[in-house]
């Protein structure tokens, strides 16, 4: 078979994201604080960004202005505001220089002089109210510092310690020991007996009581150890009856021990008293507070959306780099300049694109689900991402990254955008109510009923049916109950 060389013509369509569109759709899914990181981020990288001052009033328009105050000149008439970044290219082909012959060293040096404002840091009396080094601390001591510490304070000999050192390193955050004996042998080089033996001691001698169990068995125990007599049935119940204590079979219990029903329960109450989790008492992490990327407030009969920008820069492009491009031949350093401008002035629009997005996205949600602002999440409507694409003419991909990690101070509460989504569920009557009422419905009827007599899926389906006219199957209710966090009926009954 003959091979040759041919040339063929082909016109082809092909969907190719540019830099700036991948920029644009990256910024519409980060959350406020992941924004104000990546502004930062590229005030770093890029001299051209600049932030703006609090007198800068912010343009209104579809795309912002580039340019800050324009400069005036006292020797000569004020010269024309550029309106954009292709105005600043078009003035440097122009070759405008607004200092001819100006050297281009002595302006560098005039900038950097005029830049220098901040104070030293041996300005007089800015140290003198600074806090001491004591108060700047944050973090307080975990449960390996504590039990380091008492480490420490306890006479050991160097092989013991060694070994006690590997054996709260193996520590986790709950106060169980996650290695094996043999694990900690081998690390610490001596035998098992070795290990059992100074375990043992951390076990009698250390706080928290049950630090250092390798079970919920053995931590109960050793907890127990402590406040009880070793002929008190609790030992008894904890040791052999733990499957039977947790789904409450107290029958079970009293007839294997040959114990009275007073006696399992108030066994029972002892050991839910007790910490399943010793090590929870010295988690040092602080909590995680919300903070709403979006405000709605009530203004008359009216809510009005406004997004919430504290924390992320105001930026403009730099006056001193936007006229360098005015003058100058096409030297490294203009292209230099040229491509950072244009990389600053992208970064405002998909800003100023992001924020107009988020704002779009809210509104429609206020109208769809204005009952909810009014009057609670029992008014919640179902609502699906394409009914709000279809609202404000957008693709639903979109929605999806706008409304992703974006949380919404409501009068009704904080809540994630994703939060007023819901799937539809029918009601007797023909109507439609969103699953997330339906969830606050079932967990009203769980925390209104009868602790000794906890009501099941199939009772809560029938209460759902005739009280509040909405008709779901019982594995439906099931599930909402697991997605609530809401143990099953016979875990959830109390008998003391």
């Amino acid at each position: 078979m003959a091979m040759e060389l041919k040339q063929h013509l082909k016109m082809t369509q092909q969907l190719r994201m540019t830099p700036q569109l991948q920029q644009a759709i990256k910024l519409l899914q980060l959350s406020r604080m992941e924004l104000a990181n990546l502004v930062a981020q590229e005030m770093v990288e890029n001299p051209a960004l600049e932030e703006l001052s609090d007198h800068y009033e912010l343009p209104t328009g579809d795309i912002p202005e580039l340019n800050g105050q324009p400069r005036v000149e006292t020797e000569k008439p004020e010269p024309k505001p550029i309106e954009s970044v292709q105005d600043a290219i078009a003035e440097g082909e122009r070759k405008i220089d607004e200092k001819p012959g100006a050297d281009e060293m002595e302006q560098w040096q005039a900038y950097l002089e005029n830049s220098s404002t901040l104070p030293s840091n041996n300005y007089k009396g800015m140290n003198e109210d600074l806090p001491g080094l004591e108060a700047t601390l944050t973090k307080g001591d975990d449960l390996n510092d504590h039990l380091t510490w008492q480490l420490n304070m306890t006479h050991l000999t160097d092989d013991e310690r060694l070994v006690a050192m590997v054996i709260i390193g193996n520590i986790d955050e709950d106060g169980y020991l996650v290695a094996s004996l043999e694990e900690i042998a081998e690390q610490a080089e001596c035998e098992v007996d070795f290990v059992a033996e100074v375990l043992e001691i951390i076990h009698e001698e250390f706080d928290p009581p049950g630090v250092g169990a390798r079970d919920l068995r053995e931590c109960l125990l050793l907890q127990a150890a402590q406040l009880f007599s070793h002929d008190n049935p609790i030992f008894a119940v904890i040791e052999d009856h733990i499957p039977n204590l947790e789904k409450k079979r107290y029958d079970s219990i009293a007839r294997d021990l040959s114990l009275s029903m007073d006696e399992v329960i108030d066994a029972a109450r002892r050991i839910s008293k007790l910490n399943p989790k010793p090590g929870r008492m010295f988690q040092t992490e602080s909590p995680q507070y919300i903070t709403p990327d979006i405000y709605v407030h009530k203004i008359g009969n009216d809510y009005v959306a406004v997004i919430n920008d504290d924390g992320v820069p105001k930026l403009k492009v730099s006056n001193f780099y936007r006229d360098a491009l005015t003058g100058g031949d096409g030297s490294e350093a203009r292209r230099y300049i040229q491509e950072k401008v244009k990389s600053a002035a992208w970064l405002i629009q998909s800003i100023y694109r992001r924020q107009r997005t988020i704002i779009k996205v809210t509104d429609s949600i206020l109208k769809f689900q204005r009952d909810f602002f009014d009057m609670g999440i029992d008014h919640l409507k179902p609502l699906v991402l394409r009914d709000v694409a279809d609202d404000i003419g957008m693709h639903e991909s979109t929605i999806s990254r706008v409304t992703t990690n974006k949380y919404v101070h409501t009068p009704q509460g904080i809540f994630e955008l994703k939060f007023f989504f819901n799937s539809s569920i029918s009601k007797v009557h023909g109507e439609d109510i969103a699953s997330e009422a339906v969830k606050t419905t079932i967990k009203k009827i769980i925390d209104a009923e009868n602790p000794k007599k906890p009501l099941s899926d199939s009772r809560i389906v029938q209460m759902l049916h005739d009280d509040h006219n909405i008709d779901i199957a019982r594995r439906t209710v099931a599930k909402y109950r697991e997605m609530l966090g809401i143990l099953s009926s016979n875990k959830r009954k109390r008998l003391f």
